[in-house]
């Protein structure tokens, strides 16, 4: 477990459990020189303990180098609630998770992720004020995806030299409230959308609202498409995957999408442009981030226009050096969070 947070400098690790409700909680926190950390709150079925901390610990280093290259006054922090086969009551083990962040003294401010709801985030609220996307605050999977939607008009133009995507194809991995968000904004700029998801519901929704095409999951990555849009779960740019990729760029919403940089190397040497997840992303925490301190909406969308400015210096860096994009937005972001060290 030391050499886990050891390798990815993690400050600190807090394990609950509440025997009453079947709690068992991970809350990691990466790094707080620039502020509390913020990050959302996953309620995940896990293979073992393990597997959910390994989950908590390299989230919230995404989240630490999100807000770092977003410009915000946070920190890092994620949160894993491993889910039970059988909970009595949700609200109550999402109170009792409430208790466990109020015992950090506001280090740790939560939010909602993968698994978890609005009404979720409502009940931790009965507990602690240290959390955001609650019904008063909004779910920001809106902004996330109008933060995806800018920068993948500036991957296609940095890869394919216009922002136009009319007529561009794009394969989005995952119909969730970002990858479905995202999919009407790119229907609505003409892309023509590829779409698979486990739900076979959401896809049958995207082909009739959107008239997108309908993709198996286990046969979206090697589809030809301009610009590959992962937005579900991470970890699906593997060395195996990439080699099987028929894009021209890999941009999309899904948090830890490369499994190492060593993948991101491979992506440039194919030649296909990747969009750094958590560059590309920010649109929820700087949301949820700038909600939870008062600031006005006008304020959040001038904060979230930021995201294509800084994607395209990235690009920039990356050409120049003749870089993975990866490595260039992690020194970037580590010369952010530590510069004062």
């Amino acid at each position: 477990m030391f050499a886990l947070m050891q390798s990815t400098r993690l400050e600190s690790l807090h394990l609950s459990v509440d025997p009453v409700t079947g709690l068992k909680a991970v809350i990691a926190i990466h790094c707080s020189r620039l502020g509390p950390a913020l990050g959302g709150c996953r309620y995940l079925a896990y293979p073992d303990d393990e597997s959910a901390v390994a989950d908590a610990a390299r989230l919230a280093q995404g989240m630490s180098y999100k807000a770092a290259l977003a410009g915000l006054p946070q920190g890092g922090g994620k949160a894993v609630i491993i889910r039970p086969p059988h909970v009595e009551s949700r609200a109550a083990l999402f109170e009792a998770f409430g208790r466990c962040i109020e015992q950090l003294d506001g280090r740790y401010i939560t939010a909602i992720d993968s698994g978890t709801s609005v009404a979720d985030m409502d009940c931790i609220a009965q507990q602690t004020q240290h959390v955001t996307s609650t019904s008063a605050a909004g779910d920001p999977s809106p902004y996330a995806a109008l933060g995806v939607f800018a920068g993948i008009r500036s991957t296609a133009m940095a890869r394919l030299g216009s922002d136009n995507l009319e007529g561009l194809r794009v394969a989005i991995q995952g119909l969730g409230n970002v990858g479905f968000a995202l999919a009407e904004q790119l229907h609505a700029a003409g892309a023509e959308l590829l779409v698979s998801d486990i739900d076979p519901g959401k896809v049958q929704l995207a082909m009739e609202q959107l008239g997108a095409h309908p993709i198996a999951n286990d046969a979206l990555l090697s589809t030809p498409c301009d610009i590959l849009a992962p937005c579900g779960l991470g970890a699906v740019l593997t060395s195996h995957s990439v080699a099987q990729l028929r894009c021209s760029a890999v941009a999309g919403s899904a948090n830890n999408q490369l499994t190492n940089l060593q993948v991101a190397d491979q992506l440039e040497r194919r030649g296909i442009l990747y969009a750094p997840d958590y560059v590309i992303n920010a649109g929820g925490l700087i949301y949820v981030s700038l909600k939870h301190r008062g600031e006005e909406l006008s304020t959040i969308t001038a904060h979230l226009s930021k995201i294509s400015s800084r994607l395209t210096e990235v690009f920039a860096h990356a050409q120049a050096e003749k870089r993975s994009p990866a490595r260039v937005a992690d020194e970037l972001a580590e010369r952010a969070l530590y510069r004062q060290a």
